[in-house]
């Protein structure tokens, strides 16, 4: 058996102590193969809370002396973005590693990853929710205190209203300068129609010019004339 084969299997014996519930064997020859659960700190997939995946490493020929094959399975936590910081924190523990067995140090660099992915995501889940509770109280306050004045907006809120009232009072000016008929002053005015009688009622008729009509004969001058 070669040296590196020696100490693979040494770090096989090992790692099953360590992690006894944890550690699954997937091949034996030509090298191991085999995965390790990584987890952060109350991790509950069921309920959401934490992060979780699984670690597969596969010896080389060489191993320790060149890095194991690292894949990241059964993630379903995580999105693309973070699988692949992890894969390249792992890579580069494992460099910083060369010529040491390097699983255990992988794992536990794994699990802190997490531990601190995690810790990131409660803390962004906790000032969303803060904001949402100041925007909140924002729009509350608007619905009592109103939008404060300011030069900018008072001369836009005059704007807009002096063009709304140029708008209403352009009908008004057009009405006025339009000439009326007289039928249409008429059916316009109707207190006209009272003015007439009114005038009417005001004049006054001597009627003594019409006395002395009575000794006129007026149908014998009117006869004489015919003939």
């Amino acid at each position: 058996m070669s040296q590196y084969k020696e100490e693979q299997f040494g770090e096989i014996f090992s790692l099953e102590s360590i992690y006894p519930d944890e550690l699954e064997i997937l091949e034996e020859e030509p090298y191991h193969q085999f995965k390790l659960e990584v987890k952060s700190e109350g991790h509950d997939e069921e309920e959401g809370i934490g992060y979780g995946c699984s670690l597969r490493f596969t010896y080389t020929p060489t191993y320790p002396e060149e890095i194991p094959v690292i894949e990241i399975i059964d993630d379903a936590c995580l999105d693309d973005e973070q699988l692949e910081r992890l894969k390249e924190r792992l890579e580069k523990e494992a460099e910083d590693n060369l010529g040491m067995v390097m699983i255990f140090s992988l794992v536990s660099t794994a699990n802190e990853w997490l531990n601190n992915e995690w810790d990131s995501e409660l803390k962004r889940r906790e000032e969303e929710k803060e904001r949402k509770i100041y925007e909140a109280e924002e729009v509350e306050k608007k619905r009592f205190h109103g939008t404060p004045v300011t030069v900018e907006n008072f001369l836009k809120w005059k704007a807009e209203f002096d063009s709304e009232m140029a708008l209403l009072k352009k009908p008004e000016k057009e009405d006025k300068d339009k000439k009326l008929t007289g039928r249409e002053i008429f059916i316009v005015d109707k207190s006209m129609i009272d003015s007439d009688l009114k005038f009417l009622e005001d004049v006054k008729v001597d009627e003594s010019l019409f006395q002395d009509l009575e000794d006129l004969d007026i149908e014998d001058e009117l006869i004489d004339e015919d003939e």
